[in-house]
Formats: C-alpha cells, sequence, structure tokens
C-alpha cells in the first residue's frame, strides 16, 4: 500500500505542478479532476497510468492521431434522468447525440490503431451504439427543434399552424390596405407588439378601425391596433401553438424514457473522457518538458540521469534561461546520501527534484530524466523540507523538526524514501549535531533510502564510516566560488565558510579572529574537504579535455583511413592502367618488328603465322567475361584514363610554362672600388671595402672585417 504524506506534498510544491498540468485540460470537469490528483496506493494502477499517458504523448508525434475528445458536460442531464418521468429539452438531447458520436469517434479510432496504443485501446471498454444517435436525429434536427415528422399528430398541427397564419397574414394585409387608402394610419403604417403585427392608428381615428387596442406610442400621437378579423385568427392560432407545445412535450418524454436505459453508459461516457481529458493534459505537460517513461524496476535501484526540476525547468524555459540537472544514484549498497557544501549552491533544489520527481512519477506523470534513467517505487515518501517555525502551535523550528524526527522514526522502514534540508539545524551546534547523527544512524538501521543536506562535520564523517552511505556535495568554481550546480557523488563538500566570507568583503583581520575561536580540528578539516574538492574540481575538467582529445584524435583517425582508402584505391586503379599500357607498349614493339621483318624479305605467309602466334599468345591470357561486365571494364578503364589523361595535362602545361618565361634580364655589374659601402646578397650587414685584391674585397663592418669575394658583393653606395 503505497502512502505519500501530505506534508511531503507541501514541501515539493506539488500542487503547482497539477495547477500546470491543469492548464493543459481541454474541459473544465478535466481541469478540476486534474487539480485533485494524488499518488497512486495501488502499484497496477500507477503502471496502466503511466502506460497510457506514455501511449497519449507519442500521439503528438505520428500521423496516427487520437480525435479531439472535447465535450459539453451533461451532468445535469444526467441527474434528471435519474429523476422518474423527468422530461429533457431538446438542447440536453444535442449534448447526448454529442458526447456519443465523440465516443464512437475516439473508440473507433483506438480500435483502428490499436498496435500503436494497446493499452489505451483496453482502457477504453465502452460500448458503441448508434441507437442514441439514431433516435434522436430522427426527432430533432440539427438546429435543436422538434422535426415536423416526429408524429403525425405535429405534422398536422402544424400544417393547421402554417394555414392560419396564412389567414392572419392575409386578413392584416387587406385591413392595412383599408384603412391606409382612408389615411387613417400613421407613416409608419404598422409595427409589431407581443410578437404580434399590429396596425400604427392615428389617434383621432382609434374608434373608425374595429380591432383590439394593443398599446400606444409615448407621445400618444400613435394607438396599436390589432385588427378584429387578425384578432380572431390569433385566438386560433394560440390554441394551435399551445396543442403543439403539448405534442412536443410528449415527443420529448418518450424520446427521454427511451434515453432512460441508457444512463449508466452516458455516466460512463463522461467518466472516460473526463479520465481522457486528465490523461491528455498530463501527456501535453510532459511534452512541455521533454519528460519520459523511464524504467521501473522491482530491485530498488534508483538511477536518475540528467535530472530537472520541473517548475524550475520551465520558468527557465520561459527566461531563456539554462538549467542545470543531476544525476543521482541510490541502490540498497548506497541507501543514504548526505549532501553538503556552501549556500546557495543548490543542495535544496536537488533534494526537491528528486522528491518531486519521485512524487510526479508514482502519481502517473512522466518526468524529465535522460532514457537510460531507472527508478523504483517507494511505500512512503516523508520530508522536512524548509523553515517550519509554527506561530499558530507556538512551536519553534527546532521543535517543529523534533516532532517531525518522531514521525520518521514511525514510519521509516527499508520501503521509505526520506528527504531532510538542513538536517539537525535550529539547535546548539554540538547538541543538535550528536543528536542528528543519532536520528541518522536510526534510519541508517532501518535500511530507509534518504537524502539529507546539513553543514555538520559529524554526519560527513558518518556518511564516510558506514559501508552503505555516502558524501555528496555541490560542486563550486575553487577560484570565483561561484556554484556550478552539479552533484558530485562519493566525498563529502566544504561549506567555504570563510572564503565566501572574504569574496564578499569581509576583513581578513575579523575573518583570522573568527578562526582562532572555533578548534583548530575544525578548521583543518574543513580545508582539507575544500582542498579536496578543488583537486576533485580540476580532475574533472582535464578528464573533459582529455575526452574532447580522444574525439577529435579518434575524428582525425576516421579521416585519415577514409583518405587512405582512397589513395589506396586510386593507386590500384592507375596500376591497372599502367599494366594495360606497357602490354600495349610491347604488343606495338612486337608489331614494329614484324613490320620491319616484312620490309626486309617480303614473306606474307610467314607474317601472317608470327601474327596468327602472335593473337594467340594475348587470347590465351585473356579471361571469358560477359558483354556487360566488359562494357563495366571498359567504362572503368576510361574513366581511369581520363583521369590520368587531365593530371598529365596539367604537369605538360606546367613545364611548357616554365620553359615560355622569359629569360631574366641581367643586371649591369658595377665595378666595385675601395671605399664603397656593400653587403652581402641578400644580408642585412652593411661595411665598407678597405682594400681590393684578385677579385677578393676586405670588408670592414666596424667591429670586425672579413675577406670576401666580390662575386656576393652588392653596391649600397659608391665612394664619393
Amino acid at each position: 500500500m503505497i502512502q505519500i504524506h501530505n506534508k511531503t506534498l507541501q514541501d515539493i510544491e506539488f500542487n503547482t505542478v497539477l495547477q500546470q498540468v491543469a492548464s493543459h485540460c481541454i474541459t473544465d470537469l478535466g481541469t478540476k479532476k486534474a487539480e485533485e490528483i494524488i499518488p497512486f496506493s495501488n502499484r497496477e494502477d500507477l503502471l496502466q497510468e503511466l502506460q497510457l499517458t506514455n501511449e497519449y504523448l507519442s500521439s503528438f508525434f505520428n500521423e496516427n492521431r487520437i480525435p479531439n475528445h472535447r465535450f459539453e458536460p451533461i451532468t445535469k442531464e444526467l441527474k434528471y434522468l435519474h429523476i422518474e418521468n423527468s422530461i429533457l429539452d431538446t438542447s440536453s438531447f444535442k449534448k447526448i447525440i454529442s458526447i456519443s458520436l465523440t465516443i464512437n469517434a475516439i473508440i473507433s479510432a483506438l480500435k483502428k490503431f490499436h498496435e500503436y496504443y494497446p493499452k489505451l485501446n483496453q482502457f477504453a471498454t465502452i460500448e458503441v451504439t448508434k441507437a442514441i444517435i439514431d433516435q434522436v436525429d430522427a426527432i430533432i434536427d440539427r438546429f435543436g427543434d422538434v422535426k415536423d415528422n416526429a408524429s403525425n399528430s405535429l405534422f398536422e398541427l402544424r400544417q393547421s399552424i402554417n394555414i392560419v397564419r396564412g389567414k392572419i397574414n392575409q386578413s392584416f394585409t387587406s385591413a392595412l390596405n383599408l384603412y391606409n387608402t382612408q389615411d387613417y394610419l400613421d407613416d409608419i403604417r404598422e409595427s409589431v407588439i407581443e410578437n404580434k403585427r399590429v396596425l400604427a392608428v392615428k389617434s383621432m381615428y382609434r374608434r373608425k378601425v374595429k380591432g383590439s387596442i394593443m398599446g400606444s406610442s409615448k407621445t400618444g400621437r400613435i394607438v396599436y391596433i390589432q385588427p378584429e378579423a387578425t384578432f380572431q385568427h390569433a385566438r386560433e392560432l394560440n390554441n394551435l401553438e399551445f396543442d403543439e407545445q403539448e405534442e412536443i412535450n410528449s415527443i420529448l418524454k418518450q424520446l427521454t424514457e427511451f434515453v432512460r436505459p441508457y444512463l449508466g453508459l452516458l455516466e460512463h461516457y463522461q467518466t472516460f473522457l473526463i479520465q481522457l481529458d486528465v490523461i491528455y493534459a498530463k501527456a501535453k505537460y510532459a511534452q512541455s518538458m521533454n519528460a519520459i517513461l523511464p524504467e521501473i524496476n522491482s530491485e530498488k535501484q534508483y538511477i536518475v540521469k540528467d535530472a530537472y526540476h520541473p517548475l524550475l525547468y520551465l520558468s527557465n524555459k520561459n527566461d531563456d534561461k539554462h538549467t542545470f540537472p543531476q544525476s543521482i544514484t541510490l541502490n540498497p549498497g548506497h541507501r543514504i546520501i548526505v549532501v553538503s557544501g556552501p549556500n546557495a549552491g543548490g543542495k535544496s533544489i536537488t533534494l526537491k527534484t528528486v522528491g518531486l520527481l519521485q512524487v510526479m512519477l508514482q502519481s502517473g506523470l512522466l518526468i524529465p530524466v535522460h532514457e537510460k534513467s531507472s527508478v523504483c517505487l517507494f511505500d512512503r515518501i516523508i520530508s522536512d523540507i524548509g523553515d517550519n517555525q509554527s506561530i499558530e502551535n507556538h512551536l519553534s523550528t527546532y521543535s517543529y523538526r523534533l516532532k517531525q524526527m518522531n514521525f520518521f522514526l514511525k514510519k521509516c522502514n527499508k520501503n521509505t524514501l526520506f528527504l531532510i534540508d538542513e538536517f539537525g539545524t535550529g539547535s546548539d551546534p554540538e547538541l543538535g549535531g550528536a543528536l542528528a547523527e543519532t536520528f541518522l544512524e536510526e534510519f541508517y538501521h532501518r535500511e530507509a533510502f534518504g537524502i539529507i543536506t546539513t553543514h555538520y562535520s559529524n554526519l560527513k564523517v558518518l556518511a564516510n564510516e558506514l559501508p552503505f552511505m555516502q558524501n555528496a556535495n555541490m560542486m563550486f568554481d575553487e577560484k570565483s566560488l561561484e556554484p556550478i550546480f552539479k552533484l558530485a557523488l562519493g566525498q563529502a563538500g566544504s561549506s567555504f565558510t570563510f572564503e565566501v566570507a572574504q569574496k564578499n568583503g569581509i576583513p581578513y583581520s575579523l575573518i583570522n579572529r573568527a578562526k582562532k575561536k572555533i578548534e583548530r580540528g575544525k578548521v583543518r578539516f574543513d580545508a582539507t574537504i575544500a582542498k579536496l574538492q578543488k583537486e576533485r574540481s580540476k580532475l574533472e575538467k582535464t578528464e573533459r579535455s582529455l575526452k574532447v582529445n580522444e574525439r577529435k584524435k579518434q575524428s582525425e583517425a576516421e579521416k585519415l583511413e577514409e583518405i587512405n582508402a582512397k589513395i589506396q584505391k586510386k593507386l590500384e586503379s592507375y596500376q591497372e592502367l599502367y599494366d594495360s599500357n606497357q602490354r600495349l607498349i610491347y604488343l606495338g614493339q612486337k608489331l614494329n618488328d614484324l613490320s620491319e621483318k616484312y620490309f626486309d624479305n617480303k614473306q606474307k605467309r610467314e607474317l601472317m603465322d608470327e601474327l596468327f602466334k602472335l593473337v594467340q599468345i594475348e587470347n590465351s591470357k585473356r579471361k571469358k567475361v560477359s558483354a556487360k561486365q566488359k562494357k563495366v571494364i571498359k567504362t572503368k578503364a576510361t574513366q581511369v584514363k581520363k583521369e590520368a589523361e587531365k593530371k598529365v595535362e596539367v604537369i605538360r602545361k606546367k613545364k611548357k610554362a616554365a620553359k615560355i618565361k622569359q629569360p631574366k634580364i641581367e643586371k649591369v655589374k658595377p665595378v666595385l672600388k675601395v671605399g664603397d659601402r656593400v653587403r652581402m646578397h641578400e644580408g642585412k650587414a652593411i661595411g665598407t671595402i678597405d682594400n681590393i685584391e684578385k677579385n677578393k674585397a676586405i670588408v670592414n663592418y666596424g667591429i670586425f672585417t672579413t675577406n670576401i669575394n666580390v662575386d656576393v658583393l652588392e653596391l649600397v653606395e659608391s665612394k664619393k
């Protein structure tokens, strides 16, 4: 039996999630139902609901859409059908037809696409009948009026009504023409009062017009009179219309009695559509945050990867901000996680993420996690998150938390997930820490699963000592001390108390004084944790860098392999071309030798024998291939030949261009003499010639002199 405490639902803001889900409903009844969602108490019902939501979600991404389920509520009609001898009006029957048509369309679609939506098809076990639709359609038209042929009596009455209305119009027109020629009528001639045509008679002539006075104008200048002949026909019309209404009531009563046996089916129709609206809303909510149905296991393995807090994710999505996901693992080998680290690092959000996602899942909602996540179900989820000071009950935060711990001790077992924020706070750090440690040991021995956040060192040490408990920390940038919002399992976190204080401008002298006021061991312990966090952060950066380099090298290796394969293929093609050309050259040489021999001896027979022999030798080397294979080989050879010829042509053009280049115009070499300033070809240092002898010059560079061949020198400035 699954039970989730109401306090937990408040702590994790589950009602806000329900409001967001309800906003996706398309009916008022569905909206109300969605706001009342609670966690399932039965595992089988929960798994069915998750499957239904997941199948509906899939319908958004394929062409086999489920028909629209919008409907007008028939709650009032269902109440009337429960009352004996009650009569439904035509608008009620139109609603009943509408809901019947909607149900029939959905059931037909689910049966048609049962391979895509097997669970939804099983869920829609509703009788499909056209009897109600056919019967109502035979009596009520699409405008909501009872048809003339609904009964013989109604048909006759309406014919009589039409005849009388014709008489009324005729008599009124006669009276209108008569009194108008006598100038008894006002300019407007006629009007309508109480849905009846009346003559607009000038007040001075009212006694001259026979009929019933129906009223007068505000000024009293006009009197409205219904002609006597028309009045007589109108009384007859009233009697006929009364009989018509009586007949309509009789027909609607019979139709109501026909529909009444289907009361249970109609109730089922509305209940099904409300449930479908809630499932639809859950699927739309899942779509809005890329939620999925993770694997649900029975081995108490809780592994969520890239889990997002739904409310934070949607809020950041609207503001175009990034949301940081968390990855958390709980299992029998690591049942409890103690999360530590500085404030504003994301500890509470991580705690709420785990709690909210678990409650959502156990309420039939899909959750925003990675598809490789695998979660289990808990019989009970309890939490203590936030400041719970109670003014009404005169309880301090710590008193309230002690009451909560007492409740936890009563409920905790191996099927419980507990979530506690700032465990042990609210009292003296030493005493509160000791009591919190005792509570945690008790939860541990009861084999409960849980996550707590704390700043207490003794709880971090306990998590390090006990085999089925582990530390975790919210990572911070070691230089800027800005939160990274990433949970690192396996290591406790420093509170960075003094580092954060220093970053916020607290004088260093005051920080040192504060350090002296606490035990040296605690400072060293916190400093060691902070150092380990920094080292872990560096290692993670190095690991990411190595992975990036590894991916780059892998990509480059694949590219090189691809290039190598292409080159190898080209080499093979060129080798084939080369071998083919060599064979052709050999045959050409042979043919040339035979031609030369025939030129000398003029022996035709000998020439033919030699040629035939040569052809036989070549044919013996050939393999028999089909015409299609020959065509392929020929095409391939042609392509390779063309490619080779293009490259050869490029090389020839380059050589030809190099030959055509104009010869360099040799510069007239100046005659060098003693005192000229010179430098070596392509050199930068400039010196002065001190002496020239036998094509050798002694050049003075100021710091040193050197003996250089005159041919390698160029004139910079002649001696003046």
